[in-house]
């Protein structure tokens, strides 16, 4: 098949080849949003006379019954065609002629692919919102359990004062919470309209870019058409930093479970199932899921960085530099959720040991508990802080094992009840309803 821009002249095979790449590959992500984006936009032109009744009602039925195929996994992108695009006006085309070439009337593949990875993103960040909290609420009931088992806190990997696997827990819970924002964002910016930009300059066709932004349960258009062109590129950037942000803090909670896994350590027994033996050394248990965990992270944080090197510099208008951007962003969401999925599994079946410090070795974690005692007795912080110095370094030191941390967010008052609160909030904020209750209206039969 020719491609759609085709002249008449002869198409040199290799350049072809080198110019789609894995465009097709990447294309049948987008297969199911490229019919959604049609069926608003054909419901469009045919509000403003460019299509019959009787043409909007075959050519929807036509891109309707499209969408069990592609969700069975049984859409293909047939030799010879150049995109999803092109393979679903092709199939309206065969079943219903002349007609299924209509529904490229004023836009261009600029604003169609554009749509597309609005509505995919936008879909797929609502996977990971979701399996995010799912995480979240992991490390918050892991916290509430063991609140109580206190555990070497450091700096400088120097043992510095006592923690708790309460607060562990519950710091990157916290964290996912600052996570949240992020994504939050990103949902945002995907949540915007760009159809109706065509090639970046709009059309002469009297488009209603507020009909299809209702179809489509977009909260609102990219009103200026060339901005919404310089979206592309952008917005992949964007949600890369809130998918890396993610991945920072699971790659951060992976260091620390492969340490405190190590027998130096002997913090926690992670599962089983999640570690490997060595050929040679029989009394081997590796940590080899959360060291996958911690690389697969790295490389999702390297993820704004390579779009950045692909889009940076451009002027404004469409450039072909931005195709080779789905190779390495459509995946990403994907290879996130399996991260996430891993890690929850891990920390649900993770044990932790609950006598670590009653080890003499750590009964200098204890000393600034002395220092606080003598101060609050009268003694200037300073003189107790030598005193209590000398005596741990003459031997002298007697650790008291008993400590009362009350304030906000301490070891006696983990704040997880105000944590799960901001980040239920985080999560009802997302507007999923709205958007099913658009998106189930426009492809219902």
């Amino acid at each position: 098949m020719k491609p759609i821009w085709d002249k008449g002249k002869p198409v040199n095979e290799l350049i072809q080849k080198y110019t789609v790449g894995r465009d097709r590959e990447m294309d049948l992500m987008l297969a199911k949003y490229d019919v959604q984006g049609s069926l608003a936009h054909i419901t469009m032109l045919e509000s403003i006379g460019l299509l019959e009744a009787d043409e909007l009602k075959a050519l929807s039925a036509g891109l309707k019954e499209l969408l069990p195929v592609i969700e069975r996994g049984e859409f293909v992108i047939e030799d010879g065609v150049e995109d999803v695009h092109s393979q679903v006006e092709l199939m309206l085309t065969r079943q219903l002629g002349d007609m299924g070439k209509k529904i490229h009337s004023g836009r261009s593949r600029n604003d169609q692919v554009l749509v597309d990875l609005k509505l995919f993103t936008r879909d797929r960040l609502r996977g990971i919102v979701n399996s995010v909290k799912s995480l979240f609420d992991i490390l918050i009931k892991q916290s509430n359990r063991y609140k109580d088992v206190l555990l070497p806190g450091y700096t400088h990997l120097q043992i510095a004062m006592p923690s708790s696997f309460g607060l562990w827990f519950g710091a990157y819970a916290e964290a996912l919470t600052d996570d949240m924002l992020l994504l939050r964002a990103a949902f945002d910016q995907s949540n915007r309209n760009p159809l109706g930009s065509a090639a970046g300059y709009g059309s002469s066709f009297p488009l209603n870019r507020q009909m299809t932004t209702d179809l489509l349960g977009f909260e609102s258009m990219n009103y200026n058409v060339v901005y919404a062109q310089m979206t592309r590129g952008k917005l992949e950037r964007n949600v890369a930093y809130a998918l890396a942000s993610v991945a920072a803090t699971i790659s951060r909670l992976a260091f620390d479970a492969c340490m405190y896994n190590s027998q130096n350590f002997g913090f926690i027994k992670l599962p089983d199932d999640c570690t490997t033996g060595s050929s040679i050394m029989p009394h081997k248990k590796n940590p080899d899921v959360f060291e996958l965990t911690r690389a697969r992270c790295n490389r999702l944080q390297a993820l704004p960085q390579e779009i950045t090197l692909m889009t940076n510099n451009l002027p404004s208008g469409y450039f072909r530099d931005m195709q080779l951007v789905k190779e390495v962003f459509l995946p990403a969401f994907e290879q996130l959720e399996e991260v996430i999925t891993m890690t929850a599994y891990m920390l649900d079946h993770i044990k932790v040991r609950e006598d670590i410090l009653s080890d003499p070795k750590y009964d200098a974690i204890f000393s600034v508990e002395e220092v606080n005692r003598l101060a609050r007795e009268g003694m200037p912080f300073r003189e107790a802080y030598r005193k209590v110095g000398a005596e741990i370094e003459n031997g002298t030191f007697k650790a008291d094992r008993n400590i009362h941390h009350t304030h906000e967010g301490s070891i006696g008052n983990l704040c997880n009840d105000r944590i799960t609160a901001r980040m239920d909030k985080l999560v009802s904020e997302f507007p999923f309803t709205e958007i099913d209750k658009a998106i189930d209206k426009l492809t219902s039969k």
